[in-house]
């Protein structure tokens, strides 16, 4: 599948003296720097008729632009009918609440099966777009909200918005120990040193930044609503680790359950089978890529995370000397 991009501007005056690509980059901000790079080495762009293939050429003021391109297949795997639930669509972008076990992107050990193959087989033309229109990602056990990108300009402008802190996402997360307040972990991340399939707060690691606040305590736990100011690789899971609050259920992080002292069978038989990180993106907001409304949804909070919550709440009624 391909698509045939045309695009043509003239050259302002406040342009004059500026870089090809930059240029480019402004006339056309559907369109990525890297991309319009590419466009213009492939010999794609010309000004005032001749093609230019330097992006450092300079332009001047009065000349014409014209952009003769080809968008290929972008995203090389095999579409799947895998069922997605489809929270809001239009022709720019989906919004899908993910559910628990299902892997993203294709990996070691996850050639398919995934998000990715879903999306393609749903919307084909999304083969267009890098990463089958994929703008962030979930793990493979977290439930929730994600925004998918439709088309090459819907995904430039969300991915923007995105290194620009303008797309909210906002978590529920449940965490073992009682918080008396909220907080903010400012603490870098990267991969385990030693570790290498898991992440690590480390001293030269890409900046994170989450803020939470407690939304309900129990007698040994606390249910948390949390706000990603970044978005690294198991940042919630590790920040709440670093501070000694690991996610209920974490196969990575949190080691053996640990259910409290003197728990119901029926507790301990919900606790203990709680076999994934208890983190669900509950709430995304943004603003539309092409109409720049400001969009918000909500997913439900999934039904495992829902009976534990449940049985927490009455485990604390029946310690309250311990609470």
């Amino acid at each position: 599948m391909t698509q045939e991009i045309n695009l043509k501007s003239e050259i302002t005056a406040t342009q004059t003296g500026q870089r090809l690509d930059q240029t480019l980059a402004e006339m056309f901000p559907d369109y990525s720097r890297t991309r319009i790079k590419e466009w213009i080495q492939a010999g794609a762009v010309s000004v005032d008729g001749v093609v230019q293939t330097k992006p450092r050429e300079k332009v001047l003021e009065g000349q014409e632009i014209e952009v003769q391109a080809t968008l290929h297949e972008e995203t090389k795997a095999e579409a799947q009918a895998i069922d997605l639930n489809i929270v809001y669509e239009d022709d720019h972008i989906l919004v899908i609440n993910k559910p628990a076990g299902l892997v993203v992107h294709p990996g070691a050990g996850n050639s398919d099966g995934t998000l990715l193959n879903a999306l393609l087989h749903y919307c084909p033309e999304i083969e267009l777009v890098p990463r089958a229109g994929i703008v962030h990602r979930l793990d493979k056990d977290t439930t929730g909200l994600m925004v998918v990108a439709k088309t090459v300009e819907a995904q430039t402008h969300l991915v923007a918005a995105l290194q620009a802190r303008e797309i909210v996402r906002e978590y529920e997360a449940i965490v073992q120990g009682t918080l008396i307040s909220g907080g903010t972990v400012d603490e870098p991340i990267d991969r385990h040193p030693t570790k290498r399939t898991h992440m690590a707060v480390v001293h030269n690691g890409k900046p994170a930044v989450t803020h939470y606040r407690v939304a309900e305590k129990f007698r040994a736990h606390t249910r948390l609503r949390l706000r990603l100011e970044s978005g690294r690789t198991h940042q919630i899971r590790v920040h709440m680790a670093h501070i000694g609050h690991v996610l209920v259920g974490d196969p990575v992080y949190a080691g053996r359950p640990r259910p409290p002292k003197g728990v119901t069978p029926e507790f301990f038989e919900i606790y203990m089978g709680f076999k994934r990180q208890a983190l669900h993106a509950i709430r995304l907001e943004l603003a539309h890529p092409f109409t720049c409304e400001i969009m918000s949804w909500q997913a439900p909070v999934p039904d495992d995370m829902v009976q534990l919550t449940r049985a927490l709440r009455e485990d604390t009624k029946a310690h309250p000397t311990d609470y």
